[in-house]
């Protein structure tokens, strides 16, 4: 036991004396590890031996280990410097990837990333996305929507038709240049639009929520129309990918007709069920029945919809729609669940998509104007589309700029359609690291826009110079549905 003088004294010692203990601790554990790395290093960059071949479950666990801790490093890096912390694990991806670990560290990158490594890695971070979609629909507030209708229709109309009538007009001169392999012109170019046409609801309530907006007129404007863009995304992805799926095979049909079977399903009774499961979980105390319920049940829905021809993560987000809201367990378990996604299994999908990006082919000039062409198209349509709409629906110019400004998040949902759509042949590779560069650019130039047009608020601005972004979220607790939305980024 500790005495009371002990006590005392560990009380009153000074607290930087406990941060060099840590710090010293840490880097004699760095220490040891580099010690290790280079003893063991010359001798597993070889490849091992005929006879003690490198073991593949070492190999994943080591992955996954550096994937994971780059990840939030990077992400606490960037949100050091006022970025959402998603945007450093978006990063890590291409870090490690070709682009840039493949060019500096050519055996180090082909050692950590064989082709037995990689064929575990994608079907896990599948699993990551599935149960990111999931909660994606649970998180999805059809209340918003209605309580600020008139507007919310405006910016979304405009700031999901322009950026996508614009982007089939740049798909068609540029098929030669993105299109995937198996893709026909109609699908690839409805593709190509929604790509552009994409806003990050979960980002882009962390963004509001760091700079203490998520409670204004314009945050929750842009909540509610991010919330009703993101169906009308998912809504488009399926229609694509079935289309895709579906031409000149005679399955398109029963693709339509199977969708609105699970639809029904859903709805009439699954959402039933739950709601009476919910219920009986919440009066016995018992979360533990729920667990299984909503995790298997998103893994089926996103099994169904992958069998009849949509992806996985369109079932999944379909089943998120229809859990009981404001249910105590239930809210309790989706947090449960979204430490786990967001903090481990989503890094694993960010970085699988980044292993594929190649910025080198962007090299060319042909190439690197049809990025900046879709860069600035992306940003332009999606102001012009979503300020004029806020604009046309009674808003003031101020709040119609914000507007514009924050509906150009693009954030992680953009690299879950770009993702599928590589995954389809939609897209190729290069089609796919401009997407990808895309909502890293769009995501990181959204804060500091935001915070620049609300300068003019002492206490919005005191959110982003006195107290930085991980205080700000802190104080803005009571905005608690916006805060879990938050969360997911």
């Amino acid at each position: 036991m500790i005495s009371s003088a002990q006590d005392d004294a560990i009380q009153n010692r000074p607290a930087g004396s406990g941060r060099v203990r840590t710090l010293a601790g840490s880097l004699a554990g760095l220490a040891v590890l580099a010690g290790i790395s280079a003893v063991w290093g010359s001798r597993l960059l070889g490849g091992g031996t005929r006879h003690h071949p490198i073991d593949p479950v070492f190999l994943f666990l080591l992955v996954v280990a550096v994937i994971l801790l780059l990840s939030h490093l990077l992400g606490a890096v960037l949100a050091a410097i006022r970025q959402p912390p998603v945007v450093g694990e978006m990063l890590v991806g291409i870090l490690l990837g070709p682009s840039i670990l493949g060019a500096v560290w050519p055996a180090a990158h082909q050692w950590l990333f064989p082709p037995a490594v990689l064929s575990v890695l994608g079907p896990v971070s599948q699993l990551g996305l599935v149960i990111f979609c999931f909660l994606l629909g649970c998180e999805l507030r059809t209340d918003l929507v209605r309580t600020r209708g008139r507007t919310v229709t405006g910016v979304v109309t405009g700031g999901v038709a322009l950026p996508l009538i614009t982007g089939i007009l740049i798909a068609f001169p540029a098929r030669h240049l993105i299109a995937g392999g198996s893709a026909n012109p109609w699908t690839y170019e409805l593709f190509v639009g929604l790509a552009l046409s994409i806003t990050a609801l979960p980002v882009l309530a962390r963004i509001l929520v760091d700079l203490r907006l998520a409670q204004t007129p314009v945050g929750t404007m842009a909540l509610a129309s991010a919330a009703f863009g993101d169906g009308i995304g998912w809504t488009l992805l399926a229609v694509v990918v079935a289309l895709h799926g579906g031409t000149g095979t005679g399955r398109l049909p029963m693709t339509i007709g199977s969708t609105l079977a699970i639809v029904a399903v859903a709805v009439f009774t699954v959402r039933p069920a739950l709601r009476y499961v919910a219920r009986r979980a919440e009066a016995a105390g018992n979360v533990r029945i729920l667990l299984p319920v909503l995790f298997g049940g998103a893994l089926l829905f996103g099994a169904a919809t992958q069998l009849i021809g949509l992806h996985a993560a369109s079932g999944a987000f379909l089943f998120g729609t229809v859990v009981p809201r404001r249910v105590a367990v239930v809210t309790r378990l989706n947090r449960q669940m979204q430490g786990f996604a967001v903090g481990i299994l989503l890094p694993l999908f960010f970085a699988s998509v980044g292993l594929n990006v190649v910025i080198g082919l962007v090299g060319s000039p042909a190439r690197a104007v049809l990025f900046v062409a879709l860069l600035l198209a992306a940003c332009a349509t999606k102001f012009a589309g979503a300020g004029t709409g806020a604009l046309l629906t009674g808003s003031t110019r101020t709040e119609s700029v914000q507007l514009g400004v924050l509906m150009n998040c693009r954030g992680v949902t953009e690299l879950i359609v770009v993702s599928i759509g590589w995954q389809d042949h939609i897209i190729n590779t290069l089609g796919l690291t401009i997407f990808v560069l895309i909502a890293v650019i769009t995501t990181m130039i959204t804060a500091p826009l935001t915070h620049w047009l609300a300068r003019g608020t002492p206490d919005r601005a005191a959110a982003w110079i006195g107290d930085g972004l991980g205080e700000g979220s802190g104080q803005a607790a009571e905005e608690e549905e916006t805060e879990r939305l938050g969360g997911l980024a």
